[in-house]
């Protein structure tokens, strides 16, 4: 809100200066966004009367001026504004006067006619863009009086950035009431008594919702001169709130509004055909608005029409049909309130603002209607003239301001002081806020205009705003600070996305809301958590996987003609499950696990002379994940399984010390086809929580003996797992205490011969064992009975056979 400094002072002026009172307001919530001069500085610039003029003899466009600028003698100024005439009064740069941008004006000759000062206009003063002409002042105005202090323009206009609960300050009046809470100056708002009554004429007026209008008043007011002039002080006071002065009546309206806060509106009465009617809109009524634009309202928009015709939208914006014009002579004055919540949003859907919604949306002073119709009134019959009728108030449904209670005991508790009942009661006074104190709780009655207060809480900010947040000392914590340090057992969030940085994947951050058709073909999830309001049609449903929004970027990266892309996504999901295990992020039955997901697509390594080109595949992105698991890597175990996002022989789901985390294996053909890729992506998603806990260190002593590699080649049936040996010798491993001594184990060789039967078809595995005693040297025998123990093992369990 913009406003000048002066117009707030003739309500309560402080002794304070602007500085002080900007400081002051800023402290107590209103913050004061900018303060500057009502125009910039210039020297020298005078009232002076245009007494002669004539044509200059050298220029069609120039003309020759004879000024008095109250110096005595008439001076020569050569002008070529075309409103130059004699009899006007304008402003006047005397010879050594400095002009805003800093023009120093001199003895000039213009086209051989000397010229002793320059005629100005309001841009050349720097108080508007207006250049159409000279600047024209009131005639009764003295020649050679200073034009800073005849039209004031060492005021300062004040902005304020007010937060959206502070309607009441939308207004000088609103403003004045904290200036005088804050400084305790009185405060000498207008006063005004009703004016006489001269005719008895009424509209008839229904309102037909008591949900958008709870108070109605209005009256009319005829044989108005709708061509007045907007006196200057009111054309002033407009032009320094940011309003542009349109016509005496709309001027009128504006600086109510302005002064008091009451939006209002005006109706030209021998447009309106009937009777008024408040209601809610019928579908698809239309309505052209004062900006020129036709809107197409739906039923849960507010109206005021005529008969079958609509005049107003209400609490937003007049119709166009019965707006005032410069031959309005008769007017009906509408004063209302309308209810917040009928409000709220309306002028957004129509892609526009104003400032009567502005207020109404967020709550007008409802029980001074009247008073505030009958200051417009009063100005109307000063200004334009004319015969007012009786003032018609219909109430129909106020809202209702429940007391709100502040318990002293928690006052203090908030704002940290020792903050006395007196006090409080002096700043509930200072703040016009009925009360009644019992038994340390104060019992609060809000005023009509403070929508604002409506808790507890509310009041106690009142209390900090008003004593004073600069008086709350700064105290230190008397409670001891205790650094937490995390387990070193745990691995965050940013040391997961920091291996997986290491590892050559660019993060990436997507919707939670995603595509249906993601969650019914790659999770095979016909019942997805749906969004009531979703920002795009598209985007209707909560993701319970990170494959999706992966595979998309995948998709939009290759159609872009990159051949190499590797990227993660650390997020939540959000699953169906009304029994939620501790940890997790849950809101009505709705599980939010954190999940990692990554996706690698194209060669394996980057382009490059040393390495040939070879396509990822699941072992390049099961070598990620290790890393990413680090010490428990050997816990990772792959278990055939089927998803339905993935290859069903080229994927596995994820077991991490027997529990199940997630899934790896490339995506399945089908949406590797629908998705138009020319190869399959290579995903994994695991559970975050589970791969967040890596083991603690542990020192062990290493051996000084030798190691004894040995090799066991064995054929296996087609049915059993590399897996199933593996657990198999870990497993005997760990049962025998002779075994101890075997260190590893690796396969480094697969072979299956293409011509064998399927049936009986049978695969050569080759096994690498290293073994090592801490205390001695192995000899053969140790190692051979070991490696028959390990064989025995695999022959009674999986039915092997040793190649020879």
């Amino acid at each position: 809100m913009q406003f000048p400094e002066s117009w707030l002072r003739s309500f309560v002026n402080p002794d304070i200066d602007s500085d002080a009172l900007s400081h002051q307001l800023t402290m107590a919530g209103l913050e004061v966004e900018e303060v500057g001069p009502v125009a910039p500085p210039f020297e020298q610039i005078v009232v002076a009367h245009i007494k002669e003029i004539s044509a200059h003899p050298d220029a069609d466009k120039l003309r020759v001026c004879q000024v008095d600028d109250g110096s005595g003698d008439l001076l020569q100024v050569v002008c070529g504004a075309p409103n130059a005439a004699a009899g006007l009064t304008v402003p006047f740069a005397r010879i050594g006067a400095k002009l805003p941008d800093g023009m120093k004006i001199g003895k000039a000759k213009m086209r051989g006619v000397e010229s002793f000062g320059m005629l100005c206009s309001a841009r050349e003063l720097g108080l508007s863009e207006d250049h159409s002409g000279l600047l024209e002042l009131d005639s009764g105005l003295s020649a050679g009086q200073s034009i800073r202090e005849t039209l004031s323009l060492d005021d300062t206009v004040f902005t304020l950035k007010l937060t959206p609960n502070r309607a009441d300050c939308l207004s000088i009046l609103g403003v004045a009431r904290e200036v005088a809470a804050l400084s305790g100056a009185v405060m000498t708002p207008t006063q005004t008594e009703p004016v006489a009554v001269s005719i008895n004429d009424r509209l008839a007026v229904e309102v037909k919702a008591p949900d958008l209008c709870g108070r109605f008043a209005g009256r009319v007011i005829r044989g108005v001169n709708a061509k007045a002039k907007t006196p200057d002080w009111m054309r002033a006071r407009l032009e320094r709130c940011g309003q542009r002065s349109i016509s005496a009546l709309v001027d009128i309206s504006n600086y109510v509004m302005l002064e008091l806060g009451r939006p209002t509106h005006v109706f030209d009465l021998a447009k309106v055909n009937e009777g008024l009617t408040v209601r809610w809109a019928q579908e698809g009524e239309q309505l052209e608005l004062l900006n020129g634009q036709t809107v197409t309202l739906q039923s849960d928009v507010g109206v005021i029409s005529s008969g079958n015709e609509l005049e107003s939208l209400a609490g937003i914006m007049g119709g166009e049909a019965s707006a005032v014009t410069l031959d309005t002579t008769d007017i009906y004055l509408e004063g209302a309130f309308w209810w917040p919540e009928a409000i709220m949003g309306r002028a957004r859907r129509f892609k526009f603002s104003s400032e009567a919604s502005h207020r109404f949306e967020r709550g007008v002073d409802f029980a001074n209607i009247p008073q505030d119709l009958e200051r417009m009134t009063q100005l109307i019959l000063e200004i334009c003239g004319g015969q007012a009728g009786p003032l018609d108030d219909q109430i129909i449904n106020l809202p209702e301001r429940p007391v709100v209670a502040l318990r002293v005991d928690r006052c203090r508790r908030v704002l940290g002081i020792d903050v006395s009942e007196q006090e409080i009661g002096e700043i509930f006074t200072r703040l016009n806020l009925p009360y009644q104190l019992e038994n340390g709780v104060f019992k609060v009655s809000p005023p009509s205009y403070r929508f604002d207060l409506t808790i507890e809480e509310d009041l106690i900010e009142e209390v900090a705003r008003i004593y004073g947040f600069e008086r709350i000392p700064d105290l230190v914590p008397v409670a001891p600070a205790m650094m937490t340090m995390p387990a070193e057992t745990l691995k965050g969030p940013h040391a997961l996305r920091a291996v997986m940085a290491s590892r050559d994947y660019q993060e990436v951050i997507n919707f939670s809301f995603v595509e249906e058709g993601w969650e019914t073909n790659y999770c095979a999830n016909s019942n997805p958590i749906r969004l009531l309001n979703p920002i795009a049609s598209q985007l209707a449903v909560m993701r319970s996987s990170l494959i999706g929004g992966l595979l998309a970027n995948i998709v939009h990266n290759a159609n872009r003609k990159q051949s190499r892309v590797r990227v993660f996504e650390l997020g939540r999901v959000f699953e169906r499950d009304d029994s939620v295990e501790e940890g997790d992020l849950v809101v009505q039955g709705v599980r939010q696990p954190q999940r990692l997901a990554a996706a690698a697509w194209g060669p394996a390594m980057p382009e490059q002379w040393g390495v040939p080109d070879k396509p990822v595949d699941f072992y390049d992105i099961k070598n990620d994940l290790e890393a990413l698991l680090g010490s428990r890597a050997n816990e990772l175990v792959c278990e055939a399984a089927v998803h339905p996002a993935l290859h069903p022989g080229r994927s596995a789901r994820l077991l991490l010390g027997g529990t199940p985390i997630g899934w790896l294996g490339e995506v399945h053909p089908q949406w590797v086809q629908q998705l138009e890729l020319a190869r399959a992506p290579v995903v994994f998603e695991v559970d975050v929580e589970a791969i967040s806990y890596v083991n603690l260190p542990a020192p062990t002593e290493i051996s000084r003996q030798p190691v004894v590699i040995r090799d066991l080649a064995i054929w296996v049936d087609q049915g059993v797992s590399y897996q199933g040996l593996l657990d198999t010798l870990k497993q005997s491993i760990v049962s025998d205490a002779k075994l101890k001594i075997v260190k590893d184990i690796r396969l480094f060789d697969v072979w299956r011969d293409k011509n064998a039967d399927g049936a009986s078809a049978q695969t050569s595995l080759a096994l690498r064992f290293w073994l090592q005693d801490p205390v001695v040297t192995l000899d053969d025998q140790q190692v051979e009975d070991c490696m028959k123990v390990l064989l025995a093992a695999l022959v009674d369990q999986h039915g092997v056979r040793q190649r020879a």
